[in-house]
């Protein structure tokens, strides 16, 4: 090879070397300024986090500072509240021992006075018995002396006494049992006639003249023999068929219809009336004549009983109690028709229990309903009231109006206020002017019994009827009667009237007690 060639090799290699060498000193360098660079960089982030750190620990220190001041203050705070509580018990609890100390105090004397007291009734009791002692010895003598000086023994004594005791107490009650006897008997024969005779004077005259009795008219007297009938076939066949009694008697042209239910009679009358206007009149056709008037009667007593409470504004009766309502267009209350009579008290009590702020259609329907006993009351025993309230509850009447139906008779202390509604209604529909007639002879008879009954009581001064019979106001003596004596006197001549006196409605009783002082200026 040659030699240039060899140099320049040698050349390159050296040069080549040296670039190496070159380039690994200036990394070096490169190397040593990173590292020295990092290392500030380092030790400057080391300074901040310490300045930072130092920074958080003075900001953390100064927040625990605060912190527990805060704590501290709140501590003092509940403490001084504590103690002002516990101040506040201390003087309660020292407050209520002294309390207890000063009851100990009282207690202690009562206990001693109590001591003292019962030592002074022991020596009473042993001075008492003492004397009890005394006294039995004493008795004891008397009776001895007394056995020696009458010759028998206390217990013979007492024998001889109970037995002639015995004796005239039987006599005594003897002599009484007969004059009890004797009372009982011209008592209750008294009673018996007057509750005999109230009661035809309060139902038979008035119940039988209005109640159970139609007239039929007829062309001519001649009509009777047709209507009774060869051997009386057909009055049998009218009365077998209505359920009615025929009277034919010797009034002119009439015969009578006596029933004690209102719809067979009108049925009867009917019937009756059909017979003679036709003229055919035997046991055949007085049965189609009268089965065919039953079903036109039962079909208006249900139209009339349908109509009234839609008139009224009383809807959902039941069907029963709508029959029952239309059967007392042909029932009648001294000479007041019922039908019309409930429609009145039904307007009325409506008209009440509006002013009153109260349900209105329960009130119109208490009101309508009140009298539906009256129907069916010739049939089942017992008042109207009482049958009518049955047979509302029966057909579904809520117990409002079944109370109200029930208790528009009774005197109002338990009643409810639809009941005293109905009742004053009632009174109302009853006491009007017009709605019931009465004999001028009864009226005054009734006014005069009332005056009689309040004239009968001691201490009555001057009475007053008024208010048709209505009222009665009665001046008592202000010498011989107290105001609490007022009060009885009222009851009592309340009583006097509902046992003795028939009328209808209420009376209105009031006593007048007038204090009058008088003087003269000088």
């Amino acid at each position: 090879m040659p030699y240039n060639t060899i140099m320049m090799i040698v050349t390159s290699l050296a040069m080549l070397s040296i670039g190496v060498a070159l380039g690994y000193i200036i990394n070096q360098r490169l190397a040593r300024k990173k590292l020295e660079s990092s290392e500030n960089l380092s030790a400057r982030i080391v300074d901040e986090a310490k300045k930072e750190a130092e920074t958080i620990k003075k900001e953390a220190i100064l927040q625990a500072k605060e912190n527990l001041l805060k704590v501290k203050s709140e501590f003092e705070r509940d403490t001084r509240d504590r103690k002002g509580e516990l101040d506040a018990l201390e003087r309660r609890i020292r407050a209520k021992e002294e309390n207890l100390e000063r009851r100990t105090d009282t207690l202690s004397q009562k206990e001693t006075a109590i001591e003292n007291r019962e030592k002074a009734l022991l020596q009473k009791e042993s001075q008492l018995n003492e004397k009890h002692e005394r006294a039995n010895r004493m008795i004891e003598e008397q009776k001895q002396k007394l056995e020696q000086i009458a010759g028998i023994t206390s217990e013979e004594a007492k024998t001889s006494l109970i037995q002639s005791m015995e004796a005239s107490a039987k006599r005594d009650a003897a002599l009484l049992i007969r004059k009890i006897e004797e009372e009982a008997k011209r008592t209750a024969d008294k009673m018996s006639r007057e509750v005999i005779a109230f009661a035809i004077q309060r139902y038979a005259g008035d119940y039988v003249a209005e109640n159970t009795v139609s007239v039929v008219n007829l062309p001519n007297d001649e009509m009777k023999g047709r209507i009774i009938g060869r051997e009386g076939r057909n009055i049998r066949a009218i009365e077998a068929a209505t359920g009615i009694d025929l009277i034919v008697d010797d009034t002119p042209e009439a015969v009578v219809l006596s029933s004690f239910d209102p719809v067979r009679r009108e049925v009867a009358r009917l019937s009756l009336e059909r017979l003679i206007t036709d003229g055919r009149i035997h046991p055949g056709r007085i049965e189609d004549i009268v089965k065919k008037v039953r079903s036109e009667v039962d079909n208006l007593i249900k139209e009339t009983g349908e109509r009234i409470s839609f008139d009224v504004g009383v809807h959902d009766l039941h069907p029963e109690l709508i029959t029952l309502l239309g059967s007392l267009k042909y029932r009648t209350s001294y000479s007041q028709n019922v039908l019309q009579h409930s429609i009145e008290v039904a307007h009325l009590t409506g008209m009440m229990a509006a002013e009153l702020k109260m349900n209105i259609k329960e009130a119109k329907r208490a009101g309508l309903l009140h009298d539906i006993g009256k129907a069916i009351d010739h049939k089942v025993e017992g008042t109207h009231a009482a049958i009518g309230a049955d047979y509302a509850k029966r057909f579904g009447e809520s117990p409002r109006i079944v109370q109200a139906i029930g208790t528009h008779h009774d005197d109002g202390r338990t009643n409810t206020l639809l009941g005293v509604l109905v009742q004053a209604a009632d009174t109302l529909s009853a006491a009007r002017p017009g709605a019931r007639r009465e004999m001028l002879e009864s009226y005054v008879k009734r006014l005069e019994e009332l005056e009689n009954i309040a004239n009968s009581f001691s201490g009555v001064d001057k009475c007053y009827a008024i208010q048709a019979g209505r009222e009665i106001r009665i001046l008592v003596e202000n010498e011989k009667i107290s105001d609490n004596d007022t009060v009885m006197l009222c009851r009592d001549i309340i009583k006097k009237i509902e046992a003795e006196l028939a009328y209808p409605g209420q009376i209105k009783v009031t006593v007048i007690r007038e204090t009058r002082v008088s003087d003269f200026a000088r």
